[in-house]
């Protein structure tokens, strides 16, 4: 089935409880990576790939005793497991699995692979309440749902990896397109100066597949510093500015689904506010 019409299966807010098991789950791989792999300031070492074959997330690599080890969520069907480049090749079904005992499994493949104990370490930041309190694992339940979830991050590997690869001329430029465990979101940050971070002027352009702000997937792209929301012209279609909390355009799911053909037209949207962001920090 080609992605737009996978897209199309669910409406938008059905997505919310697949996004908060998957949510959840890829917290497995943040922690082993937490604790196996040196810290990189802004964070890094925890942050996921996707990988659009096997419908997963995929952990940054770990050097384990069978050689390189990587651990991934998969989102068809949900399942943690665990893979090295040598013997090791095992998983755990989350369904009808505990927080706990998932982790107890977790724990003792890493330690059966020379690693340490991911259970014991706590994240670094807080998790919303509705993804924190999740204590077990209903997978199967949410099959069609976190299918549906997984095209939503397929197109936007699609999306995010040809912008950044369109602005890639830029200095210093588009960061890799990777899954930020803490939101859960999928985005390249473009750095559009050197400096620090904290006000060194940039745009980040991702997808959150939902959350306090909006209840359904969504693109973003955000300047920075926050532009001033008086001085704003009109967003590219489909989308719209948000204005509450934080300045941004935005393009929800249910806005996006206007679109008669979501992979050519949305990076039209993506494009046109990436180039109003940029003109307005120059000012």
């Amino acid at each position: 089935m080609m992605l737009d019409a996978q897209l199309r299966l669910h409406p938008p807010a059905a997505l919310i409880n697949a996004r908060r098991i998957a949510h959840k789950a890829v917290q497995f791989l943040s922690k082993a990576a937490q604790v196996n792999l040196a810290a990189a300031p802004d964070g890094s070492h925890a942050n996921l790939g996707w990988d659009a074959a096997q419908k997963q997330f995929l952990s940054q690599p770990i050097s384990g005793r069978d050689g390189e080890i990587f651990l991934t969520v998969s989102l068809s069907p949900l399942s943690l497991r665990l893979i090295s480049a040598g013997q090791v090749k095992e998983e755990c079904v989350l369904d009808l699995v505990s927080e706990k005992d998932a982790g107890d499994w977790l724990d003792s493949r890493l330690v059966s692979t020379g690693l340490k104990a991911a259970s014991g370490i706590a994240l670094p930041y807080d998790l919303s309440p509705d993804v924190a309190e999740l204590e077990i694992f209903r997978s199967a339940e949410e099959a069609q749902t976190l299918t549906a979830l997984a095209a939503w991050f397929d197109l936007s590997h699609v999306m995010l990896s040809t912008f950044a690869a369109g602005n890639g001329h830029l200095t210093p430029g588009p960061s890799l397109v990777r899954c930020w465990p803490h939101h859960f979101d999928i985005a390249t940050y473009v750095e559009l100066e050197t400096g620090d971070l904290e006000t060194a002027k940039g745009i980040g352009v991702g997808m959150s597949p939902g959350d306090e702000n909006y209840n359904q997937p969504y693109f973003y792209i955000n300047p920075w510093p926050q532009l001033d929301p008086e001085e704003l012209p009109s967003a590219p279609a489909p989308g719209h500015w948000h204005r509450q909390g934080f300045v941004g355009a935005i393009a929800t799911a249910d806005e996006i689904l206007t679109l008669s053909d979501i992979v050519k037209e949305l990076p039209l949207f993506i494009d046109g506010t990436f180039a109003i962001g940029r003109e307005k920090l120059k000012a």
